[in-house]
């Protein structure tokens, strides 16, 4: 009888053991999720890059360029990264318009005939939208106007996000830019039907690097 009682002791010795190292361990992974969950993410400062593709004759042919000055005016943190970018507001000076042109007549014809046309064309400015479905769009504030870009996105490396939509300028009331564009460079838009041509389609792609801190 003695030693079934002493048995019965050890069982009730070992389960409390047991159950005082689950609450342990319960314990410190609540602490380990608190400190994942403190980290959020925020936007690196001067890591943003946006480009875009112009198309020319009736051929469609690409002309590639980029601003190299894009001002972030408003940042945010977020548990993730596209948390982060919602609401994220930037403007981007017309001025730092390349397109690597050799001839280096392109750019200042593209700020006077195009931009020069709208009004109000100082700055692009615009707003990063995420909606309850994750997915991602920009509102373009252009030409006095201001319309929005579906985007795609992809992660593709480590915190880089890549962002890629279509700005159909007729949105922006920007068709007489186009137009005016398009007789600034008659000649140069002029296909193999000899017929002069400057799409109102604009792919934009951009890319952002993201931090991961408290």
């Amino acid at each position: 009888m003695k030693t079934i009682r002493l048995a019965v002791l050890a069982l009730v010795l070992i389960s409390a053991y047991n159950c005082k190292e689950t609450k342990k361990e319960s314990e410190e992974n609540i602490k380990e999720t608190e400190i994942v969950s403190s980290e959020k993410f925020s936007l690196v400062q001067d890591s943003t890059k946006v480009s875009f593709t112009a198309y020319k004759t009736s051929e469609k042919l690409p002309v590639g360029g980029q601003f190299t000055k894009i001002n972030i005016t408003e940042t945010n943190t977020g548990i993730t990264a596209l948390d982060a970018l919602n609401g994220t507001k930037f403007n981007i000076p017309i001025s730092s318009l390349f397109t690597n042109d050799p001839t280096e007549t392109r750019d200042p014809k593209i700020i006077e005939f195009f931009f020069g046309a709208m009004e109000n064309t100082t700055l692009i400015s615009g707003v990063f939208k995420v909606d309850d479905d994750k997915k991602c769009s920009i509102d373009v504030t252009l030409n006095g106007q201001t319309g929005n870009i579906p985007l795609e996105s992809e992660m593709t490396s480590d915190n880089t996000y890549t962002f890629k939509g279509v700005m159909d300028l007729e949105n922006w009331d920007a068709l007489n830019a186009v137009a005016s564009l398009n007789k600034a460079c008659e000649a140069l838009h002029t296909g193999t039907d000899g017929v002069s041509k400057t799409w109102s389609e604009v792919a934009v792609h951009a890319n952002v690097l993201l931090q991961k801190g408290e």
